[in-house]
């Protein structure tokens, strides 16, 4: 279970993101939807422990979410994998990075490759995949590390509409197989409302989150199409326009 209380961070004597407070059990992910530049990405940062908060906590089953810990991966927007390194190297390297042996790494590796259907580009380099296998690299290399929390940094902003779809039900259905909670941060309305259990808006200046919509029809089969996915998509439209946002 995370857990997070009241959650400020600061640049300077400017506030970012003031007083969040969220939470998501094993098996539920949590959507956090806003415009750019609104502090999306420095609030996912501050939940993995990765950039101070001025007040607040973020805790991990009760125990606090530090720097470096293991128990949480994150995903980025521009995926973040190396050029040089291989699609088998690239899954792998967290692995490698907490000292897993070479013939244990590469017997998770290449099974996480295929449940994701990337076991075909295990030799290739992200220069010769498409924007949707690269991005799916970048969730392997977080899947196969067995994380509690996953973390997810508008992971598809940077790939086509079509590709952006298929990888939102790509990721819909690995996370209905695997017991670990998730947060993800987009601009994308849809997309929020695709794969949010519950979907809370940010907004204003320093941002907070300003409504919270839970989403029960969240996984069900032709759900994109449904009049409650439009109902609740025109919902969060009309939170943002309030704020101004759009």
């Amino acid at each position: 279970m995370l857990d997070v209380r009241d959650l400020s961070v600061s640049r300077g004597p400017t506030g970012i993101v003031e007083r969040i407070s969220l939470r998501a059990g094993p098996g539920r992910t949590e959507c956090i939807v806003g415009p750019s530049g609104c502090g999306k990405t420095t609030l996912l940062l501050a939940v993995a422990g990765l950039k101070a908060a001025r007040e607040g906590t973020v805790e991990l089953d009760g125990s606090p979410v530090t720097a470096g810990d293991r128990r949480v991966a994150l995903v980025l927007q521009d995926h973040g994998l190396f050029p040089w390194l291989t699609v088998r190297a690239n899954a792998g390297l967290g692995l490698k990075l907490r000292g897993v042996p070479a013939a244990e790494r590469a017997r998770k590796v290449d099974a996480e490759l295929a449940r994701m259907g990337l076991a075909a580009e295990s030799g290739r380099f992200p220069a010769q995949l498409s924007g949707g296998q690269r991005q799916r690299v970048a969730v392997a290399r977080s899947f196969v590390l067995g994380p509690d929390l996953l973390l997810l940094d508008e992971p598809f902003s940077s790939v086509d509409a079509l590709a952006r779809e298929r990888l939102q039900e790509f990721l819909l259905s690995e996370l209905a197989g695997r017991r670990l909670a998730c947060i993800l941060v987009t601009h994308d309305i849809d997309e929020a409302v695709l794969l949010g259990a519950g979907v809370s808006v940010l907004a204003g200046s320093p941002a907070r989150i300003v409504r919270r919509f839970e989403n029960p029809g969240q996984g069900t089969p032709g759900y994109r199409r449904s009049a409650e996915f439009l109902s609740l998509c025109a919902a969060i439209r009309d939170t943002l326009s309030e704020w101004r946002v759009l």
